[in-house]
């Protein structure tokens, strides 16, 4: 059976501590935005740029925002709407990666009976299967390679070649091991053993598992990268799908291909350095996130105070902001901080702060000000 290398290094601890402490603020920041949906959809549009351009693909983030937000799967009629000029491949890649991650978020896993804890959290085991690997890379490669090679591992012998010189930096196993290879990495992804090791190293192996078997004809590195995101997504690690680790990777392609190839060179195929590249990546990548939470959330003592988080609106997140450093806030004030705003919206926003019980008002006509609830 498969069985990975590697060794709790210094490093992955200091990762893993940096990313666990990330996740805690993000999922528990006490105000949570009522434009979360905008950090998601900004996440997607990363994953999906630097997920398809790290392949080679040429469409730049606006081209690829443009397209995601046309909806069908047609890329000709997508780039038409979008007003998007490109190679209909580019455009049929980026439809694929968007299809992947939405079939990711659409999961509803059947668990398996294993359960252990993990703090105070019950952490639920989903059972992978083969089924899942092929679909993901049915979606990734659909319309792009001939239909009797979608979802289907390869028959014959590939190699890998340098994005710069184009000479062969990696040959990955013979198809005729394929099967085998594949099915003894799902037997160990769903023991006793692998549910023991943190969700994100599981993941960093499942990522470079599948990069070494290449197990189909094209495609492998989406299909790897989406097989790795589905593990992190399904064992609480989505940290509301805010966070791009496919532009941590594009940003630093040597590196990540670098990171990659220094299993092969190692003794025993050591993926220790592979799985400290993956870990740093998600630990800068949620460390920016969290700071841009922190941005918007306000005061700890809030959700203590509350016994729930409050969703806002930016408008409100601005008046806020003025009442933590002045103490209070006037009507004028709050007009001449959001000066391109009506005042009967300001005056709606100050009402549903003091619904919630965040603010409260004090005086009357226009000695009126606002001031936080302590």
């Amino acid at each position: 059976m498969y069985t990975p290398t590697f060794r709790i290094s210094n490093n992955l601890l200091k990762y893993i501590s940096r990313i666990e402490a990330c996740k805690e603020v993000i999922d528990n920041a006490p105000l949570v935005p009522s434009w979360e949906a905008k950090f998601r959809q900004e996440a997607l549009v990363r994953s999906i740029h630097h997920g398809t351009h790290l392949e080679g693909n040429e469409l730049t983030k606006e081209q690829t925002e443009k397209i995601v937000q046309i909806k069908g799967d047609d890329p000709e009629q997508a780039a038409e709407q979008a007003g998007v000029f490109a190679k209909e491949r580019d455009v049929q890649e980026v439809l694929n990666y968007r299809a992947v991650l939405e079939w990711i978020d659409a999961q509803d896993l059947g668990m398996s009976e294993d359960k252990k804890e993990r703090g105070k959290e019950i952490v639920k085991h989903p059972e992978y299967t083969e089924d899942m690997l092929r679909a993901l890379h049915s979606l990734v490669v659909s319309r792009v390679i001939p239909d009797e090679n979608v979802g289907v591992y390869r028959t014959k012998q590939v190699v890998v070649r340098s994005v710069d010189s184009g000479e062969v930096v990696y040959r990955p196993p013979l198809s005729v091991d394929v099967p085998q290879f594949i099915e003894e990495f799902f037997e160990w992804l769903n023991s006793q053993e692998a549910q023991d090791i943190h969700p994100v190293l599981r993941a960093g192996i499942v990522h470079y598992e599948l990069v070494r078997i290449h197990p189909f004809i094209e495609g492998n590195g989406r299909t790897a990268r989406a097989m790795a995101m589905f593990v992190l997504y399904s064992e609480g690690y989505n940290v509301k799908r805010f966070f791009s680790l496919e532009e941590y990777f594009d940003a630093d392609i040597e590196g990540y291909y670098n990171a990659i190839l220094s299993v092969q060179k190692s003794e025993n195929q050591d993926v220790t350095y592979w799985l400290e590249y993956f870990s740093y990546g998600l630990a800068v990548e949620l460390d920016r996130i969290k700071q841009q939470v922190l941005k918007l959330s306000q005061d700890i003592k809030l959700k203590s105070k509350l016994g729930k988080q409050v969703a806002l609106s930016e408008r409100q997140i601005i008046l806020l902001e003025i009442l933590q450093q002045k103490g209070e806030l006037t009507s004028a004030e709050a007009n001449e901080a959001l000066p391109l705003i009506s005042t009967d919206t300001i005056l709606r926003d100050v009402k549903d702060l003091i619904t919630k019980g965040i603010i409260r008002k004090h005086g009357v006509t226009k000695g009126v000000r606002y001031i936080l609830n302590e």
